[in-house]
């Protein structure tokens, strides 16, 4: 396969395109609708109101707080108060936004987002975010298939605010790590639209297990799975390399892949609920997606959870914070949340744990495993347990294991 890569000081996580089609966001001047309210932030998606069938989906949503501001919004969690909240670093009691300012400092090897069309800000705008939260500047290679250069972001949907989001996440959370910004060409119409292609997922992979091993994070889906998934799922098993797949966000009972893959982690999303003085209370399900696969085996690590998925895999796997954050794109910021905030999150959490699985399933292996042992079980992930009726304890569809307590066991 020929690559083209082109350094740009920037950091890069993906988001993949699998089978079919990415239902892109449209423009948010002209496709924002408001979906409701979550604790006190108006949420307002900017896909299309209703899947369209056989598309893929990003996996963000934007957050109005009515207060457009050239600093992070406050009440936004930051790369500090998220790491002090799961206890990657050390900070003060109670964990407040505005005075948790320790930043994650590893990383090891290397980190692949796969996103669709080139991004000319990425660079400007993760120096931004990282001048703000005070981390170290990166470089990233932005690269993809065959050698022509994709067209920029405006070709694909305002694609542009994904790759801002993966870009600094997953190099907030996993700054020494090498990253890459995978993206991928116009496809011909009728094939895969403006979707990244299979060949961007495995140039991905391919990138990440030339350079140290590490971690490939994809923030899309595709509603509704279907029996010829299980013909892809050989695209997420390069030697050396862990996948991880955003759950959705569109509530438990939504099936969606690659999330549904038993070759990737996939990653859900809760909520940080905190005191009027900023102090963290609790972290309870805040909507991401969770379901059992009715196509996919169940896969070997989840034999202790048979009496809950019975033979089929159920997801996710572990889950993350997805409301709410600032990011930096186009030299500005907004306010956004969603499964595409939590996926290259634990993903940058994995990579910097530095563990180096050889394979996601050798990843889920050990953390499954640590489930069936209450005192690691507890020392290494917080169980989610309100939220939804259906958040237990234990493994469960709306937090799956749970959210990361420290770098240990991952």
């Amino acid at each position: 396969m020929k690559r083209f890569v082109e350094l740009v000081a920037i950091v890069g996580v993906m988001t993949i395109g699998v089978v079919l089609f990415l239902g892109l966001a449209p423009s948010p001047a002209s496709a924002q609708r408001v979906e409701g309210v979550l604790n006190g932030h108006k949420i307002i998606y900017p896909q299309s109101s209703t899947p369209v069938p056989g598309r893929l989906r990003t996996n963000y949503f934007f957050v109005d707080s009515d207060q457009p501001s050239p600093q992070p919004i406050s009440g936004a969690e930051t790369p500090g108060s998220l790491a002090c909240v799961y206890q990657l670093v050390a900070g003060p009691a109670g964990c407040p936004i505005a005075t948790s300012t320790n930043v994650p400092t590893g990383g090891i090897g290397a980190i692949a987002l796969v996103d669709a069309g080139y991004y000319p800000t990425a660079q400007s705008d993760l120096e931004m975010f990282d001048a703000q939260f005070g981390i170290p500047d990166t470089t990233v290679n932005q690269v993809w298939p065959g050698k022509k250069r994709p067209p920029a972001y405006g070709d694909y949907g305002n694609w542009e605010i994904e790759e801002a989001l993966d870009i600094e996440w997953a190099h907030a959370m996993a700054p020494q790590a090498k990253l890459f910004l995978v993206v991928s060409k116009l496809c011909n119409v009728g094939e895969c639209a403006t979707d990244p292609t299979w060949q961007a997922i495995e140039l991905a992979g391919q990138l990440v297990a030339e350079n140290g091993g590490g971690v490939v994070s994809m923030s899309f889906g595709d509603y509704g799975e279907q029996k010829i998934e299980r013909h892809y799922d050989k695209y997420f098993t390069q030697p050396g390399v862990v996948y991880f797949a955003a759950s959705g966000d569109d509530g438990l009972g939504v099936s969606f892949y690659p999330t549904a893959s038993p070759n990737v982690v996939s990653v859900g999303g809760t909520y940080f609920n905190r005191d009027p003085n900023g102090n963290f209370i609790n972290e309870v399900y805040g909507g991401g997606g969770g379901d059992i696969s009715p196509y996919e085996p169940r896969p070997a690590y989840q034999n202790g959870i048979s009496q809950i998925v019975g033979n089929y895999r159920g997801y996710p796997d572990v889950a993350s914070d997805f409301c709410c954050t600032s990011i930096v794109d186009q030299g500005g910021w907004l306010e956004v949340g969603g499964t595409s905030w939590a996926t290259p999150t634990f993903a940058g959490i994995v990579n910097t744990a530095g563990s180096q699985q050889q394979s996601t399933f050798d990843e889920l292996t050990m953390m499954y495993n640590e489930l069936a042992n209450p005192t690691e079980y507890a020392a290494y992930f917080n169980d989610i347990t309100q939220g939804a009726p259906q958040c237990t304890v234990g493994w469960d569809i709306c937090a799956g294991i749970g959210s990361p307590k420290t770098y240990a066991g991952k």
